[in-house]
């Protein structure tokens, strides 16, 4: 019991917290955005997913920025250097997300047929959002944000 208690107190620091909560709403950003622009305005999958992506991207900047990892950029130089490193991180990710949502939406069809298309969509854009959000933390904590 002692070494889960070691391990949770490990795992569960105020940035771990922190990025669950601004990732949460990032993910809900993206999610969000995604959905009405297929949904109500009728925009390809793909190109919702796409946008949906950008829009969260620039929330999390701001919000791991600020709240997460505490930036110490100073200087303009610093500031612009950690958003190239951001967005350069975040763009290998979309680019994950992008061919994730297309790989199960358009080539393998996980859960059409089984549910609504917007609802099947819906699904497999959260399952491939969850190892996006996995793979940022690393990204933003090890290359963006590295003290």
């Amino acid at each position: 019991m002692e070494k889960v208690k070691g391990i949770v107190k490990k795992v569960c620091t105020r940035e771990v917290i922190f990025y669950i909560i601004f990732g949460v709403l990032t993910t809900i950003v993206n999610i969000i955005v995604s959905y009405i622009l297929k949904a109500l305005f009728k925009i390809e999958g793909n190109i919702a997913s796409t946008i949906g992506i950008i829009c969260s991207i620039l929330f999390a900047y701001f919000t791991n920025r600020k709240w997460v990892f505490v930036s110490n950029a100073n200087n303009t130089k610093e500031k612009l250097g950690e958003f190239g490193k951001f967005i350069l991180g975040r763009a290998f990710t979309m680019l994950i997300e992008i061919i994730g949502v297309f790989l199960l939406n358009d080539v393998i069809h996980m859960l059409y047929g089984l549910l609504s298309d917007n609802m099947a969509y819906l699904i497999n854009k959260c399952i491939i959002t969850v190892i996006v959000i996995i793979l940022n933390f690393f990204v933003s904590k090890f290359f963006a944000f590295r003290k």
